[in-house]
C-alpha cells in the first residue's frame, strides 16, 4: 500500500525571523526528500515573527502569509502539496494551530488578547486542531513548561530539532500519554540541519488541512524519523 508523507511543523524566512529559506527553497527541498506535502507553520504575531507589529491588521494578516504562498506557487510546479497553519505563542509556550484559515484570522483582530485557554476554545469552535510543540524543550529564554493538557488535542513528541537533547521528547511522550492525547512528529524545519527530519505518514493524500485535521483524530498515521537524505531511520507513534 502507498504511504504519503508530510512535515507538519516548518518555517520560512517571509514569516519567520528564525527562518532561512524562502517558501519555494522549503518546497523544494521536502520535494527532494520524497514529502507529499508540508504544512507551514511560521511564528505568529507574539512569537518570532519576521510581519512588521505596525502593520494594520488586515496587512499584517497578508504579509503573514508570503512564505506559505511562496512555498505553494512552488509545490505546484512539482506536484507538492501546501498547506498552512501558524505557531502561536504564549509566553515561550507554542501552539501549532491548524484549520483557523486567512478569512478567520482577519476577522479575529482581538486574537492577541486571549488568554491561552480562551485562544484554544476559540480555535476549536473555528474547526481547528491545536498541537502543543515541543512543551519540555529548555532554552535560556523559556522560563517555564506550562501545559494544557485540557486545550489541546495532541503534543508533538518528537521534535527533530531535539535530535541532541532527546529527554525532551520522552518527556513530551510521558505527557501525552498520561492525558491520553494524541502524539504527533515534526521537523520544526528552519533551515537544513544534521540532526535530519520527521515526517507524519498516511495511507491516504491530504487534499486540505481538514484532511489532515480529520486523520489525526482518527489517529490514522505513523510518524517516522529521517536522516538528512530523507531515508527512513526509525518509525515512531
Amino acid at each position: 500500500m502507498e504511504k504519503y508523507r508530510y512535515e507538519i511543523h516548518c518555517h520560512t524566512r517571509q514569516g519567520s525571523l528564525c527562518g532561512r529559506m524562502t517558501g519555494a527553497q522549503t518546497a523544494e527541498y521536502y520535494h527532494a526528500k520524497g514529502y507529499r506535502g508540508i504544512i507551514v507553520t511560521d511564528h505568529f504575531f507574539n512569537g518570532n515573527c519576521a510581519v512588521s507589529p505596525e502593520l494594520p491588521w488586515k496587512e499584517r494578516v497578508e504579509r503573514f502569509f508570503e512564505g506559505y504562498r511562496d512555498a505553494k506557487e512552488e509545490g505546484e510546479k512539482l506536484g507538492l502539496t501546501v498547506l498552512y497553519g501558524w505557531e502561536y505563542n504564549y509566553q515561550t509556550t507554542e501552539f501549532l494551530t491548524y484549520g483557523a484559515d486567512i478569512a478567520w484570522l482577519t476577522d479575529h483582530p482581538d486574537i492577541l488578547t486571549l488568554s491561552p485557554e480562551e485562544y484554544c476554545d476559540e480555535i476549536h469552535r473555528a474547526g481547528g486542531l491545536i498541537v502543543h510543540a515541543h512543551p519540555f524543550r529548555e532554552r535560556p529564554y523559556i522560563r517555564y513548561f506550562r501545559l494544557f493538557p485540557n486545550y489541546v488535542d495532541a503534543v508533538e513528541t518528537v521534535n527533530a530539532a531535539h535530535h541532541l537533547f532527546p529527554d525532551f521528547d520522552k518527556r513530551a511522550d510521558f505527557y501525552a500519554d498520561s492525558y491520553r492525547l494524541k502524539k504527533v512528529v515534526g521537523s520544526d524545519f528552519h533551515y537544513e540541519w544534521p540532526g535530519g527530519l520527521c515526517a507524519m505518514e498516511f495511507e491516504e493524500p491530504i487534499a486540505g488541512i481538514h484532511d489532515f485535521i480529520r486523520l489525526v483524530s482518527e489517529g490514522k498515521y505513523s510518524g517516522l524519523r529521517l536522516d538528512t537524505e530523507g531515508r527512513v531511520i526509525a518509525r515512531l507513534l
